[in-house]
């Protein structure tokens, strides 16, 4: 009777050792991603955004509801959703610029003088 319990904690621990090392992989794989939240408090950085994030989730069940007189359906909120991203990213330009040749940061100047 007592092999019982040990033969059930081997499979326990390998689950275990397998979980661990999935872990360590994926910390390794992102740790250029993972903020150091000691140096950003010390440097006085935000280090939460969860009030933003509320904040937007609010925006968008609000504009998902029924009964709002302008809704948006689940493909509009994901591509506004993508072009805010590229303008906090800085890539909006590009991307036309890509889309549209002939729409180059010297042609826009250009237009302006004119």
């Amino acid at each position: 009777m007592a092999t019982e319990g040990l033969d059930a904690e081997v499979p326990a621990s390998r689950k275990l050792a397998r979980t661990v090392a999935e872990f360590h992989t994926s910390i390794t794989a992102n740790e250029n991603f993972i903020p150091n939240y000691g140096d950003r408090y010390r440097y006085g950085e935000v280090i939460s955004t969860a009030f933003v994030e509320s904040t937007v989730n609010q925006v968008i069940s609000k504009r998902m509801v029924k009964k709002q007189q302008m809704r948006w359906t689940k493909q509009g909120a994901h591509l506004l959703l993508q072009v805010r991203a590229q303008v906090l990213n800085e890539d909006l330009r590009a991307s036309f610029e890509r889309w549209y040749p002939a729409m180059t940061s010297a042609n826009v100047s250009a237009a302006r003088a004119a």
